[in-house]
């Protein structure tokens, strides 16, 4: 039975009176406890920086050459709070509606409204770290308008938020490592954790550049190693995102929830070849001033935009969603793309015989206020578009196409954000806890940072506080850890009829995923691919060529074990979707949509946060049933 611990009362008051429950460390104790932290983004950044200020010994590992490498560094548009600055009506109460209708109504009130209740709490801990923010004329900081909502709540720096959210962070964190309480270390992949007696107690660590395993020891871990929507091989994720940390977690008996549930992202630059291996993720912002477009007859498609007229210009998504336009959410813009290139009114190159772009046109915003101040609030983007394409979209439209980008499925946690695994929590994009099924932009900083700076250290000691730890350095456990890593390590480097590359399995498990469980999915082609998935893992284990050695820098094992990781969570993303009999955020069953092409939830039957638990070789489904008191599901219309 899964128990979230979600407190009861007003909705308002609820983290409040958690705080206060929960128990405290004092501070001459703290200095006795030893934490865990894999991964060094905005969430394990920001961790790492509290703890360590609050007077606990950290270890943080991280596989980039530094933590200024994490992922968290490539998000653009801006994060959201509710500090009003605009008086245009927002509040605490209608980010946390605007976060739970975005998410199609498969998130927890209770963390989303905290959420939504520490969101000015980051902008200050920012600010005070001296994130640039833009700012008005007057000083105060500058916001704009993001997709799904009607306020302008989106705090930014350029085209650059991450990145400098992300250093804020880092710099937090560093002046911790020079004080010795944290100890970090780079290059340095996650490959097992360590359970001793039904609670994790450490990890086993490979050192990327002279392979050599390690095994560390603590009180607690904490996974805050990003989403996995590298899993469909063309994403906008950093071709180095994996699943791995929280996969062998899931494997340690942690639930991973709702799998199935992967943002597309409608404005990405389209791919122009059928090999092609990563895609760019162009922000959302965009949409606050770019109009998107297609040609109304499929013969205007191979013309210069330019040379289209007006009148043969299709608006589409200002004609079928008027009040909220180019500003709806993620998932609703990204089926509407989808949709009008299906038709055949796609624009550039063809890719397995169809044209996978639509325009993205800021024409009128430059007419309207002048080249020099949009080169102001995008520039940076524009640049790595022109980069990217040799096209200059001062000139000539962007043009964009929907792309996996973040992940709003991943480990179970409860409200104190530990997962199923007594003493392992997660943070981030590494959990499930805060989206639902479609993540609105500009969230994902915002989770990072209050798991991180405020959520986690508080509920860590209470973790602390209420359990006695052993010394367990010799335990028997901790070298079984460090076995089966060995072994696993020597079946990919030995495998009996070895002949690809991890990115030949790589890439036909991206097709088979986007082709069955991206944007569209149907039933029998779900369980189609969960078979041929099952039979690509067989091959992967029987022909997979790692060449090199594993006691040395080995690029190739690192992307084997990864791979291997991504198919099997590949067949439990399938499982997932094939199980919810409903359309639901980003995730369209075509059995389950209206007359009108939209998402159908089913909320009688599947109005649950789906808690895999891995059995050996089965895994077995929990629900944690939702309960709304205070926002009552609706059908989501922005019309």
């Amino acid at each position: 039975m899964l128990n979230s611990f979600e407190p009861n009362g007003p909705l308002e008051s609820r983290w409040k009176k958690h705080l206060f429950d929960l128990a405290l460390v004092a501070p001459q104790n703290r200095d006795k406890h030893k934490i865990i932290v894999i991964g060094t983004g905005l969430a394990g950044a920001s961790l790492c920086a509290t703890l360590g200020e609050a007077g606990y010994r950290v270890s943080s590992f991280c596989f980039q050459d530094s933590p200024r490498r994490a992922h968290s560094i490539a998000a653009q548009g801006g994060i959201n709070a509710t500090k009003n600055y605009q008086n245009d009506g927002d509040s605490v109460w209608r980010l946390f509606y605007d976060t739970i209708k975005g998410g199609d109504f498969r998130a927890r009130e209770s963390n989303v409204y905290r959420l939504a209740e520490l969101s000015n709490n980051i902008i200050d801990q920012a600010v005070a770290q001296g994130v640039p923010f833009a700012r008005e004329y007057s000083g105060y900081l500058a916001n704009r308008s993001f997709g799904g909502t009607q306020v302008s709540r989106t705090f930014y720096a350029r085209g650059q938020t991450g990145q400098q959210l992300l250093l804020g962070a880092y710099s937090a964190m560093s002046r911790q490592v020079e004080s010795g309480r944290v100890t970090h270390h780079s290059r340095a992949e996650m490959l097992e954790i360590i359970t001793i007696d039904g609670k994790a107690r450490g990890v086993v660590v490979r050192d990327l550049v002279s392979g050599e395993l390690t095994t560390h020891t603590a009180d607690c871990v904490v996974l805050c190693t990003g989403g996995y929507s590298n899993a469909y091989y063309l994403s906008t994720n950093a071709k180095g995102c994996n699943t791995s940390a929280t996969w062998r977690a899931f494997k340690q008996g942690a639930f991973f929830a709702n799998p199935s549930f992967t943002q597309i992202h409608p404005t990405c630059v389209p791919p122009t070849v059928e090999n092609q291996s990563k895609l760019t993720l162009m922000s959302e912002s965009l949409r606050n001033d770019g109009r998107i477009w297609a040609p109304k007859k499929i013969e205007d498609c191979e013309k210069n935009p330019a040379d289209i007229k007006e009148q043969d210009r299709d608006y589409f998504l200002e004609r079928m969603y008027p009040a909220f336009a180019n500003l709806v959410p993620r998932d609703v813009a990204s089926r509407a793309v989808k949709h009008i290139c299906d038709e055949g009114r796609g624009v550039g190159a063809k890719i397995h015989g169809k044209r996978l772009g639509v325009y993205l046109d800021f024409t009128d915003v430059i007419n309207k206020i002048g080249l020099a101040e949009v080169e102001e609030k995008y520039g940076n983007l524009f640049e790595m578009y022109e980069r990217i394409t040799n096209e200059d979209p001062y000139t000539t439209p962007m043009k964009i196409y929907p792309a996996p980008h973040y992940s709003m499925g991943g480990l179970w946690v409860d409200y104190n954000l530990m997962t199923t695994l007594d003493g392992l929590f997660a943070g981030g994009e590494a959990n499930f806890s805060d989206h639902g099924a479609n993540r609105l932009g500009a969230s994902a900083l915002m989770q990072g940072l209050a798991d991180g700076y405020f959520i986690l250290p508080q509920t860590i000691a209470n973790y602390l506080a209420r359990n006695t730890f052993d010394n367990i350095d010799e335990h028997e456990q901790v070298q079984q850890a460090l076995d089966l890593v060995k072994d696993r390590i020597n079946k990919l480097m030995h495998a009996p009829d070895a002949q690809y590359s991890p990115e030949h399995f790589h890439q036909k498990l991206g097709k088979i995923l986007w082709d069955a469980c991206g944007m569209s999915r149907e039933q029998a082609r779900l369980a189609q691919a969960i078979d041929e998935i099952k039979a690509l893992e067989i091959e992967f284990w029987k022909k997979i060529k790692v060449t090199g050695v594993d006691k040395d820098l080995n690029q190739t094992l690192e992307r084997a074990g990864r791979v291997a990781d991504f198919i099997e969570l590949g067949i439990l993303m399938c499982k997932d979707a094939l199980n919810r009999e409903e359309s639901c955020g980003a995730h369209a069953r075509v059995e389950h949509l209206s007359p009108s092409g939209e998402a159908k939830r089913n909320d009688e039957e599947f109005s649950f946060v789906a808690a895999w638990e891995y059995q050996q070789d089965e895994v077995k489904l929990h629900e944690e049933h939702l309960h709304f008191e205070f926002i009552k599901p609706t059908v989501r219309n922005y019309k």
